[in-house]
């Protein structure tokens, strides 16, 4: 059975990817994160503090559990704050990046990237994994320098490319769109919503499968991991208000350009997922299944 180590493991992601662990054992896991453990069950499973910007600590939890994959889902995703913050962006997106790659090289571990839609300039989507990159956002090009990095590598890789990750877990850091949809309508508090952007939602729970699939596999190259569901971010908070049976009147459609972001956005991603269903066999839900197991979640924690 082969050893991961997940960092980030106190994000959706990371906590995904622990609970489908514990639930499936198909591989011994240790779980890595800035601070004390968020998830509830502690047993199962090692869990280790690791600032993935210490050097020396990032090498010695490494060679301290010597795993045979790592997942590397911790980053800085928050698009604004990367455009803000581009030294901060660049270290933890790129040089992070750079430090685990070289101890996978030396160590001879696979290494699976998570990577997003935002490498593309959003002008020709759905977009297949060989398509070029042309990022509009810092953040989208500190992740074009990550991905760079690993294509130049003698390691053993795997980039997984995402959209708009959705889901509930304990204790979250922070929220995502369908979290905040739902809560903003449920207090019957007026949202605008952009028209202008097309996605693929991806369910929490399917990225987590596809990455335990990217190391039992051994797969190497890019990938793209999404929901199969192509909708505009106004049909997605609209499908979010029907599902809970919300008041849609609340809901406002405007321009991307109206909101005067830090970041540009890309208006068009959305992947075309053939390579990855045929490779990993990967199943991608539908956004109402997904939401469907967002809601049961919701109501086993009550």
């Amino acid at each position: 059975m082969k050893t991961i180590l997940t960092t980030g493991s106190n994000g959706l992601l990371g906590q995904k990817i622990t609970e489908k662990v514990l639930a499936e054992g198909r591989v011994k896991l240790v779980a890595t994160s800035r601070g004390f453990n968020r998830y509830p069950v502690s047993h199962g499973y090692e869990y280790a503090e690791l600032d993935i910007l210490d050097v020396a600590q990032v090498r010695s939890v490494i060679e301290r559990y010597q795993p045979d994959a790592i997942i590397h889902t911790a980053a800085m995703t928050n698009v604004d704050t990367a455009e803000a913050s581009k030294e901060s962006c660049y270290e933890l997106n790129v040089s992070a990046v750079q430090t685990l790659l070289s101890l996978c090289e030396e160590k001879n571990i696979q290494l699976i990237h998570l990577s997003t839609d935002f490498v593309f300039d959003g002008a020709n989507g759905p977009y297949k994994e060989e398509d070029a990159v042309n990022p509009v956002s810092y953040y989208g090009e500190s992740k074009v320098l990550a991905e760079e990095l690993l294509r130049k590598s003698t390691a053993n890789w795997a980039i997984l490319r995402t959209i708009l990750v959705y889901g509930i877990t304990n204790d979250m850091s922070r929220s995502n769109i369908v979290l905040w949809a739902k809560g903003a309508l449920e207090k019957g508090l007026p949202i605008n919503v952009v028209n202008d952007q097309w996605r693929m939602p991806t369910l929490a729970e399917d990225l987590a499968e596809a990455c335990l699939l990217a190391v039992e596999k051994n797969a190497q190259g890019i990938y793209h991991v999404s929901g199969k569901d192509y909708m505009s971010i106004a049909d997605l908070v609209r499908k979010v208000a029907d599902y809970w049976s919300l008041d849609k009147s609340i809901i406002s459609e405007i321009s991307s350009d109206s909101l005067n972001q830090t970041a540009k956005r890309p208006v068009n991603t959305g992947f075309v997922l053939d390579k990855t269903i045929r490779d990993l066999d990967y199943k991608p839900h539908s956004f109402e299944e997904g939401l469907k197991m967002v809601d049961e979640q919701m109501k086993s924690r009550k």
